[in-house]
Order: C-alpha cells, then structure tokens, then sequence
C-alpha cells in the first residue's frame, strides 16, 4: 500500500508512539497512513520524523512533530491547526497512565465508533461495563461545537457493574464523550472515588493502512488505589473484548452512506460521527461506493 493522498487525513496529527519509549539516541521504526516511517529524538531531546530508509537520523526530519498529552504526534502533510486543547490533563491529582497500543485489523474510524457506542457495554463488557437487563441507553445530547468543529455528547448515563478497578459495586456513570478529529477521540467519565469529578480515557488511532490500526490509549485517573499495571490490565481487558468484533464486522472499511444502516435512537453518537466525516470529506478508511 502506498500513502494516502486525501488531504483531511494527510494534513492531520496522529500518534505514532508514547513520548517515555522514545529514549534519547533511539529509533522506532513504524508506520502511517501507508508511509513507513523512523522516530527519533536528537542530542537535545527534540522528536523528529522522516521515511524509513532516508538518510540516518543526524539532521532535521522531514515530517512535522510535536510532543504534547506523553504521545509523539506526528503528520505526514500541513497541518491547518494545532493539536486540541484538554486542560483537565494536567489538572492536579490526575495519574497519567499510557496503556500502550493494541494492533487492530480494521479501520480505524470503526475502532472510533465502537468507542462512542454505549449499546454494546452489557453484550461485549458483561459484568464491567453493563450487564442484562440493564440495557437502556438514554436519551443523551449530541453537537459539533461551532468553535472547535468538534463532537461532543453530553449527558450519557448508563448503569455499570464495575465501572473501574476501583468501583466497590454497580453505578450509574455519566459520561461525555468528545471527538476532535477523524481518528481521535476522548471520553469523560465519573470516578468512582471521588463524586463530582471526572477520568479521562484517551483513544488515539494511528492508522497503518487502511485497514490495519494500532490504538493507543491513555488515562488520566483520580485513581489512588490502583498500581499502574492494574489499571493497564483493565484497559486490556476492556479492548480485548471488543478487538474480536471489530476485527470480524464487515466491510473492514466504515460505510459513510447513510443508507448503509438503519439507526436507532442509541445510535446518536454514530449518526453524527459518520454525517461529520462526510462533511469533512475524509476518505481515508471508508467503503467506497460501489
């Protein structure tokens, strides 16, 4: 595969590794958006990216990089704007937690949707996430925020289980969940241990191919109790859980036309996610039309 040419996703920012693994005088080879690609840092601390098989790591790279949310961000085009801003990342108490990157074999912009998708917690996170007969997804708002361009939805609440490793029994969570670009997403959720504030899970796709993804996930926790492999481990189990799926739900490539699918009203998130992407005109990991 060849790297892309639709401009949306060209010019865009993805992650392509977390900022603490990239060590000084160190190389990671990978890959985006079809490009193979090397990351460094230089003798002053600064990421740089170019093409696997350029000239060795000594000079500048060619790509635009930056550091920001302990991830490397990187993109292949010009982007128009700069990263999002989340405040609450370096809010004082939160434990920041990078989870690492699982590899999934589909597009990414599915890996985003399922994300957004709360109808599936007491099917696929049975006992965690939701259980029968606990199954009603509430009416919840929905709007692309004329500042940002970007999705939010406000007011989700659903009744969970175990909520985190450090919920003691069943809850009902709020959750907000934000969209801030095509592959990029982040939801706010109420902590267990301490009522009024909020944790924040990072999902953020970097799309090798078309159909091929790795998913990095970051949490930003209140957590006190949990050690860092426990909360890690949760995060695994979670995404463990809905890999399979993703991985198995045809066309690996997300259909944009909205008779594809019939909707539902639990649907809300996805409608809008998918009417977004079309109006962006992203192409990059979408079923073209026949």
């Amino acid at each position: 595969m060849h790297i892309t040419k639709d401009p949306v996703v060209l010019n865009d920012w993805f992650v392509v590794a977390a900022a603490r693994t990239l060590q000084p005088d160190g190389i990671i080879y990978t890959r985006l958006l079809g490009q193979d690609l090397k990351v460094w840092r230089d003798a002053a601390g600064q990421a740089h990216a170019a093409p696997h098989g350029s000239a060795a790591p000594a000079e500048a790279g060619v790509y635009r990089v930056q550091e920001r949310y302990d991830s490397i961000w990187v993109s292949l085009g010009e982007p128009q704007s700069d990263l999002f801003d989340v405040p609450e990342f370096s809010q004082p108490g939160r434990r920041i937690i990078n989870c690492g990157a699982i590899g999934v074999h589909t597009s990414g912009l599915r890996i985003v949707e399922n994300f957004l998708d709360m109808a599936h917690f007491p099917f696929v996170h049975t006992d965690w996430l939701g259980k029968e007969p606990y199954t009603e997804v509430k009416d919840y708002k929905v709007d692309v925020r004329t500042d940002t361009g970007e999705i939010w939805a406000t007011e989700c609440k659903f009744w969970q289980p175990k909520a985190a490793p450090t919920a003691s029994g069943g809850m009902e969570v709020e959750y907000t969940y934000r969209v801030m670009q095509p592959f990029t997403t982040m939801l706010y959720k109420s902590c267990p241990t301490r009522p009024g504030e909020f944790d924040i899970i990072f999902l953020l796709i970097q799309p090798l191919d078309e159909d091929r993804c790795l998913a990095h996930a970051i949490f930003a926790y209140f957590d006190t109790e949990s050690d860092d492999a426990e909360l890690i481990s949760f995060m695994h189990l979670i995404f463990g859980q809905d890999k399979p799926i993703l991985e198995n739900q045809l066309p690996k490539l997300i259909p944009l036309d909205p008779r594809s699918e019939i909707p539902t009203r639990a649907d809300a998130m996805s409608i809008a996610y998918r009417r977004w992407l079309r109006e962006k005109g992203v192409q990059y990991g979408v079923q073209k039309a026949a």
